[in-house]
């Protein structure tokens, strides 16, 4: 089987002859399990060795700090999250390949045991997504197992990292915006890999954007695609056809009611071009779409010749592109984002053990240490504005005003409530960041909302 021969062709101690390597290098669910790190299946390992592992442990994933620049992080990804623990198993040509490696050969036969049963049991908490978190704040607690609660560290940061970076990103951007300009994700060709492009496609979305040009992502989504056109199709059709204007004849007899890039060439002349051909009727425009050259000046030329006509605006944008448009006075309908969107610096997302048998733990480690215990959210609100939060463990009762925001979701590895829409999620992300004060919604230099950290967290730590 391919997975068995690839695993083992990694194994530079151990070549095998004609390695047939997996060039297709996708992920289906039936891979889940293996996507992971060796360290993941040592420990268990050893769990099972010591016989531990069926300890019940508990872990948490939250961020010791936010993203340079970052007022707060958008929650997301517990869909796919929930997703894959519902899936989550070994098949016996896994275990096989897992074998043929022979980094486990001192292993205990009960280990292999496990994985050929293995089955998710756990519970989980989590903040629903679309809300806003800060420092030490978990958006997630794991309480399962150990063996179970560990193996599945690595595809839970992958997930909720990438995705709280793409939504959050996009919140961003909708805040600035505002609420009538339409925002599309262009970032499919940006991406880390054709499967972040699907994240991506679903994070933005959730998080306020209107579209994605990812078709793949918007059928599975249950939307539809969004795009226009690129330079090449204008560059095509104008050297064989004679003219740009025949190229956008062209183009709008399949498509009528979709842009018109208008800057292959001269973004100036192509508007008064197109504005003739309204003026007298002989073409009905929707929109055209600006990717390059002076934003500002451009969409006020094109604005003045076309009144009546959406315009778009595209090429590294981001959140504080969109103010300086803004600011600058650009007439601009929406922005179709790629690269700033789906690329930047990492959510630093960290997964680590609080709790092991009933005995809170922590990590000593300078500069790296943790708070002990199973830990909760208590959020303050005053008139629907976020006050102040505060990290407490979890048996603790809510202070007056308080709510808890860590919700179970799962219990013993069954769902106890069905998955959100997309729509459901952003109405939360929208009011989650209204409800933040100005000086954490700021682009530039943004001051997180205080976190208390409770007295019995404190008293956790020795």
């Amino acid at each position: 089987m391919a997975v068995a021969t690839s695993l083992l062709s990694l194994n530079p101690e151990n070549p095998i002859e004609n390695p047939i390597e997996d060039r297709e290098l996708t992920v289906s669910p039936e891979d889940y399990s293996l996507l992971t790190d060796l360290y993941q299946l040592t420990m268990a390992t050893c769990y099972v060795g010591e016989g531990l592992e069926q300890r019940r442990a508990s872990f948490e994933l939250f961020v010791r700090r936010l993203p340079e620049g970052f007022g707060y992080l958008v929650a997301m990804g517990l869909a796919q999250v929930v997703d894959y623990l519902q899936k989550f198993h070994f098949t016996p040509s896994q275990i096989a390949a897992l074998k043929a490696t022979g980094i486990f050969d001192r292993a205990n036969e009960k280990f292999w045991d496990l994985l050929l049963e293995a089955k998710f049991t756990g519970d989980v908490w989590a903040v629903p997504e679309g809300t806003v978190l800060f420092a030490h704040e978990p958006f997630l607690r794991i309480e399962a197992p150990l063996w179970q609660a560990q193996l599945i560290e690595t595809y839970l940061l992958n997930t909720i990292n990438y995705q709280t970076l793409i939504a959050t990103k996009a919140a961003r951007m909708r805040d600035v915006a505002g609420d009538n300009v339409s925002l599309m994700e262009f970032g499919t060709r940006r991406a880390f890999s054709p499967q972040a492009s699907l994240w991506a496609a679903r994070a933005a979305l959730a998080a306020g954007m209107d579209y994605t040009s990812n078709v793949l992502a918007a059928l599975k989504l249950g939307r539809k695609p969004t795009g226009t056109m690129a330079h090449a199709l204008v560059m095509a059709l104008s050297a064989l056809e004679g003219s740009e204007a025949l190229a956008f004849s062209a183009f709008h007899r399949y498509f009528p009611h979709s842009p018109l890039l208008i800057d292959t060439f001269d973004a100036s002349q192509a508007a008064r071009n197109l504005a003739a051909l309204v003026n007298v009727g002989e073409m009905e425009l929707k929109g055209v779409r600006l990717d390059s050259g002076d934003l500002v000046k451009l969409s006020q030329e094109v604005r003045s010749l076309l009144p009546d006509v959406s315009i778009f605006a595209s090429g590294d944008i981001d959140e504080a592109e969109i103010v300086r448009l803004q600011t600058a006075g650009a007439t601009i309908d929406g922005y179709g984002i790629g690269t700033k969107l789906v690329t930047g610096e990492p959510v630093n997302g960290v997964y680590k053990l609080v709790e092991i048998d009933g005995k809170p733990v922590s990590k000593k480690s300078s500069g790296k240490q943790t708070y002990a215990g199973r830990k909760q959210v208590f959020r303050t609100y005053q008139a629907a504005q976020i006050l102040s939060d505060r990290l407490g463990l979890a048996d603790e009762s809510p202070l007056a005003d308080e709510q808890p925001l860590l919700e179970q979701v799962m219990q013993e590895g069954n769902l106890l409530k069905p998955p959100e829409s997309l729509a459901a999620i952003a109405k939360r992300t929208r009011n989650s960041v209204t409800a933040l004060p100005a000086i954490a919604r700021q682009i530039k230099q943004p001051t997180p909302i205080p976190v208390e950290i409770s007295e019995k967290v404190i008293a956790m730590v020795s």
